[in-house]
């Protein structure tokens, strides 16, 4: 009996042990530390991997944004700005989410000197704290070791990271380059930019612009997300730009009545980031032979790789960088046009 005991003990000891080093190896998530040149990584689940890229990778600039942000290439981004940089997107994510995982990265690199960041034009009008995602592992953003035992015990971890990792790693794959990393390959073009988009056939009564409590929630979510975290750091960059959407965006402001709404929502960010000494932010509305092009775009918000290229490419040229100075101007210039844009040319295609 004795035997027996200590022979099951071994056996559980044993599989542990073998369980926690393979684990620590593969580290598919980059949980305990950087990345082995004889491990091929697949980049998957970006909620599970970003945070490891924060804390093992060499790097002084982050990519990051939604999915407004995924087909940015980071080899682009260093030979066009000169930089060394990873690529850290959240699909769907609120700005919270966001500038939390920028916090921890800056945090943890004092290296870290650029920041590209999308701005969704969608997203400024609400609650700060919002958030889609309730489910987060949280185990892998914190320092604390006990609660590592639900990396390594972890079953999804293992059929999406660890097995995946092993497979490529033995048949000779190639790992997923940053430049392939979250990046999505659709269909462009207007039909595929109308299949999705509903439009309300009368149009709505214009609202005439945000209420005291929706100002307030503009002032609020900018101020906790950007404005308290670009001050916290004053030696990093921020390059911010607002998501180019489609002219289709635009005309469903204009149908349901909520151009003027979004239009003051611009106008409180703007007025508040052109504030921050190292914040570059940027405003790519007036780039009209993009946003009117449906050949851009496979919805009413979202544009191909090839305008991500292009916005690497204004960045470096300081093309529509909004300061204290001008961004009045450009305001009002954004919103005479899109006020009077023809709307109903769109639909005669």
């Amino acid at each position: 009996m004795r035997k027996w005991f200590i022979g099951c003990l071994s056996t559980i000891i044993t599989i542990t042990l073998v369980i926690v080093a393979t684990v620590w190896v593969i580290d598919p998530y980059f949980h305990f530390h950087k990345p082995f040149s004889f491990v091929s990584y697949r980049l998957y689940n970006e909620r599970y991997t970003n945070d490891g890229i924060s804390r093992h990778f060499e790097y002084d600039t982050i990519i990051t944004g939604t999915s407004m942000a995924q087909n940015f290439k980071t080899s682009e981004a260093d030979r066009i700005l000169g930089v060394k940089s990873v690529k850290e997107t959240f699909s769907g994510a609120g700005f919270r989410e966001l500038s939390e995982n920028l916090d921890r990265a800056l945090r943890r690199n004092k290296d870290l000197k650029t920041v590209i960041w999308s701005v969704d034009l969608n997203a400024l009008i609400r609650d700060k704290d919002y958030d889609i995602y309730g489910n987060y592992p949280e185990y892998l953003y914190d320092d604390n070791l006990w609660n590592d035992a639900c990396y390594v015990f972890n079953k999804t971890v293992w059929y999406e990271g660890v097995l995946p990792n092993l497979i490529m790693t033995i048949t000779g794959r190639e790992r997923t380059t940053f430049d392939e990393y979250s990046a999505w390959e659709k269909e462009l073009g207007y039909e595929y930019v109308m299949s999705g988009y509903n439009r309300w056939e009368e149009r709505a009564e214009m609202q005439q612009g945000l209420s005291a409590e929706e100002k307030k929630m503009v002032e609020e979510n900018i101020q906790q997300n950007f404005i308290k975290l670009v001050n916290q750091y004053p030696e990093t960059t921020f390059y911010l730009f607002y998501t180019p959407y489609s002219i289709c965006w635009w005309d469903y402001l204009n149908q349901e009545g909520l151009m003027l709404q979004q239009l003051e929502a611009e106008h409180i960010a703007t007025k508040l980031l052109v504030q921050c000494p190292n914040v570059k932010l940027y405003n790519f509305n007036d780039q009209y032979d993009v946003i009117t092009d449906f050949d851009n775009y496979r919805d009413r918000e979202h544009y191909g790789a090839h305008i991500n290229s292009r916005i690497l490419e204004w960045l470096a040229k300081g093309e529509g960088l909004v300061t204290p100075n001008n961004y009045e101007e450009l305001f009002e210039k954004e919103k005479r046009f899109y006020l009077n844009y023809n709307y109903e040319e769109i639909f005669d295609e």
